[in-house]
């Protein structure tokens, strides 16, 4: 309620929000931001997430939608879902395990999704610190381990890459090390962060304006970035 106040007093009027027609009409025609073309199927302006990040240092209003959106998706799922979901019995929330629901042959979790609690931001640990196992039981986490990186180690034999998974590192610390320049010591939380983007990524074939958009940097940025990576693993 507090955020919307704030976009209603930089807009100059109240709108729905929650609605792109709105919304896209408020950004692009009344403050006059740089519009990014018209969907096609409904000839209103696009407000997905990607478009909004590009405008978010042209007006003030923007920053605040991104973050309005964020709290609504933490309030809709998790917030306002969580509790609907208590078993009366227990008390608790008890997940279902769907051995057959993705086509990787992952586990799948519903009800709630617990592969998905946040964890980015610091609301979204704040929800994730709620789960806790009843007394005397323990919460176990199982994934795979940096499965394609370990693949590409295999296949590419690159000796960096290779001695990392012998020695049992943290390959995203250590690409972070290596791309960033700086010692494994300095290796902050965000720049590990950015560097399972560039590991995953460059698997992928993502380009430097991709990299760029992803980490919300400058593209001549994420061209280095790239450029060290292969320098240093070759």
């Amino acid at each position: 309620e507090r955020l919307a106040g704030e976009i209603y007093a930089l807009a100059g009027h109240a709108f729905n929000i929650n609605s792109p027609q709105q919304l896209g009409k408020v950004l692009f025609e009344e403050l006059k931001l740089p519009a990014p073309g018209r969907t096609s199927k409904t000839k209103s302006y696009s407000t997905a997430a990607d478009v909004l990040e590009q405008l978010a240092t042209a007006h003030p209003v923007v920053a605040k939608v991104l973050e309005y959106r964020q709290l609504s998706k933490l309030k809709g799922t998790y917030v306002d879902a969580l509790p609907a979901l208590i078993n009366p019995a227990t008390g608790r929330l008890h997940t279902s395990f769907n051995p057959a629901g993705t086509a990787t042959g992952r586990l799948s979790s519903s009800n709630p999704n617990l592969q998905n609690i946040p964890i980015r931001t610091e609301l979204g640990r704040e929800i994730r610190a709620a789960f806790l196992p009843r007394e005397g039981w323990k919460l176990l986490v199982a994934d795979y381990s940096q499965i394609e990186l370990r693949l590409l180690a295999h296949m590419s034999r690159d000796p960096l890459l290779v001695e990392a998974f012998r020695r049992g590192e943290d390959i995203h610390a250590r690409t972070a090390a290596e791309v960033f320049g700086v010692t494994p010591l300095e290796v902050t939380p965000e720049l590990r962060r950015n560097a399972k983007a560039v590991n995953f990524g460059i698997i992928y074939g993502l380009s430097p304006y991709g990299l760029a958009a992803q980490l919300g940097i400058p593209q001549s940025e994420a061209q280095a970035y790239i450029q060290n990576y292969f320098a240093r693993y070759q």
